[in-house]
């Protein structure tokens, strides 16, 4: 039965039947993602044998491409793919990503990592669109739908967050699996809940009516055009061409004339084929998509490999990005544009808060393995950072999200702008708490799992405040051919955060190199308490300028 997209919006009661469906799929790829980004820095540390500051640059380099490539997938999505070709899209190549390091994730580490970042960046952003699609453009209801969606997100980070490293470090299956295979399962694990997402997804389409089909384009290259096309077409091709044999003429790819000379004639020919794909216009389009994105796996590969050109690419896909959006924004209505400003100050702020936010992976990883008992019902402190952020948001976003429908009918709901500031605060709580650590240690630096654990609970409630708003803000204030792109910005900002968490965790580990483990627990909790100070102000300044924000926003809450 084909749904219309006003049947589909004039749901009865809390929730919509979709998005149950889309839940599910969701909550699989977050297994997945989770339990890949779960295993990082100690993979790296353990059997890569990368020092503990190399470790955390790399998760950070690796964090950013994710979230910066969801930026590409949601343009994509809107432009040519549409959005449920680019999920399935993605899907597949997390798939092969995840089997690539099931089969050797020693060897083949940097190459499985590609190819799941850029299938996150297809998948990520446009489930997360589809649900906004969900609702009609002021349904109240539509911030309850997104905590309800982000609890399936947490379920499956929970899950794969303990189960995988779990068991790659035999913990779990210890006696079942033999040692040198453990890595091996934990990666395959990822894999199988990949597929379960895009078969749930495939049965998931055919109670989604129109939203998330392929955008209708006939656009090709006109006889008036084509001259344009053609010398464009070779000026990026000789600068790409000067830039790829630079590359690997350099010190760091060291290869010598035959290989350099088929390398070159390999980049030519996939470079003649997608520009003959984007001539010919129409459907071919989407194939010209699927090449590219496939180009891209080896360059992310050597991007995440090297963290210097994450350095290089963080200092210029911003502007870039920023550039874009204008040009986009010239191009709307002033009602429209005003309400893009707004998104952006919304984009801007979230910069800030998963910079402090996402030490998670990557400080707070190490201090939970160095610097915390287990007090906590026995629990590993490790397991204890990866999932217990999960593990609460499971329970607390369907009660935050029915206050906020409750809130909402009596009209004392606090406005989104409010609901970001709040989000702030209770970060900044957070990290005070951590920082309070220090008072419960003994002489080896040895602190409470115990009270660790209630800092995770009050930056959960601050996660909640912002995080999934700022996911149902995103399709309030885009227009509908720019849903893709915004949600990929909002995501793009994650990347910024996750690149600024890697390097403040980098530098925690650089100041406690040679000190004791006493004196590594101070070094990182003086960091958390000047964390949480700035997480303190930016929560107070944007309830500050609130009222001019909220009238960018015009009718939307």
């Amino acid at each position: 039965m084909n749904l219309t997209l006003e049947e589909i919006q004039n749901f009865k009661g809390k929730y919509p039947k979709q998005i149950w469906s889309l839940f599910f799929s969701e909550m699989w790829e977050r297994f997945c993602f989770y339990g890949m980004r779960g295993m990082l820095v100690f993979f790296m540390i353990s059997q890569l044998n990368f020092h503990e500051k190399e470790a955390n640059l790399q998760y950070g380099a690796t964090q950013a491409f994710v979230y910066a490539f969801t930026f590409v997938g949601g343009l994509f999505a809107d432009k040519i793919l549409g959005f449920r070709k680019s999920l399935f899209w993605g899907g597949l190549l997390m798939i092969v990503g995840s089997l690539i390091l099931a089969t050797d994730p020693h060897q083949f580490f940097f190459l499985g990592i590609a190819f799941t970042v850029v299938g996150t960046g297809f998948f990520k952003p446009n489930i997360s669109s589809m649900v906004g699609q969900l609702y009609k453009p002021n349904d109240s209801r539509a911030d309850a739908g997104f905590s309800l969606f982000y609890a399936g997100i947490n379920l499956g980070a929970l899950l794969g967050g303990y189960l995988c490293i779990a068991i790659g470090k035999g913990e779990l299956f210890g006696g079942l699996i033999s040692e040198e295979f453990r890595w091996n399962v934990a990666f395959g694990l990822a894999a199988i809940v990949m597929v379960i997402s895009l078969i749930n997804f495939v049965f998931t389409q055919k109670s989604l009516g129109t939203i998330g089909l392929e955008p209708e384009s006939n656009k090709v290259i006109t006889k008036k055009n084509l001259t344009k096309y053609i010398v464009s077409v070779v000026l990026i091709y000789l600068f790409f061409a000067r830039m790829f044999i630079r590359f690997l003429d350099s010190s760091v790819f060291k290869t010598d004339s035959p290989k350099l000379i088929l390398s070159l004639v390999a980049f030519t020919i996939v470079y003649a084929a997608i520009s003959y794909l984007i001539y010919l216009g129409g459907k071919f389009l989407k194939y010209a998509v699927y090449l590219i994105s496939l180009v891209f796996v080896p360059v992310i590969m050597l991007m995440v490999s090297v963290p210097e050109y994450t350095d290089y690419f963080m200092w210029t896909v911003g502007p870039l990005t920023l550039i874009y959006l204008f040009y986009e924004m010239s191009k709307v209505t002033s009602a429209e544009r005003r309400k893009l400003w707004a998104a952006l100050v919304f984009i801007l702020f979230s910069i800030l808060f998963w910079g402090i936010y996402e030490q998670s992976g990557g400080s707070l990883s190490i201090f939970a393995a160095k610097n915390l008992n287990k007090d906590l019902l026995g629990l590993d402190p490790n397991g204890v950072n990866n999932s217990g952020g999960a593990f609460f948001i499971i329970f607390l976003a369907p009660i935050l999200g029915l206050l906020w429908i409750w809130m909402s009918k009596r009209k004392i709901e606090p406005n989104t702008i409010i609901k970001f500031g709040l989000g702030f605060i209770f970060l900044g709580l957070g990290y005070y708490v951590l920082f309070a650590t220090r008072f419960f240690a003994d002489l080896q630096g040895i602190t409470s799992l115990n009270f660790f654990t209630i800092a995770l609970l009050v930056i959960t409630l601050g996660e909640l405040c912002l995080s999934p708003i700022g996911l149902s803000i995103m399709t309030k204030l885009s227009t509908k051919n720019l849903q893709g792109m915004m949600m990929g910005m909002w995501f793009l900002a994650s990347a910024y955060g996750q690149y600024v968490a890697g390097i403040i965790g980098a530098s925690l580990v650089s100041a406690k190199e040679n000190a004791s483990n006493y004196d590594a627990l101070l070094t990182y909790t003086e960091g958390y308490k000047q964390l949480a100070l700035y997480a303190i102000i930016a929560g107070v300044v944007l309830i500050l300028i609130s009222p001019f924000v909220k009238k960018l926003m015009q009718e939307v809450k």
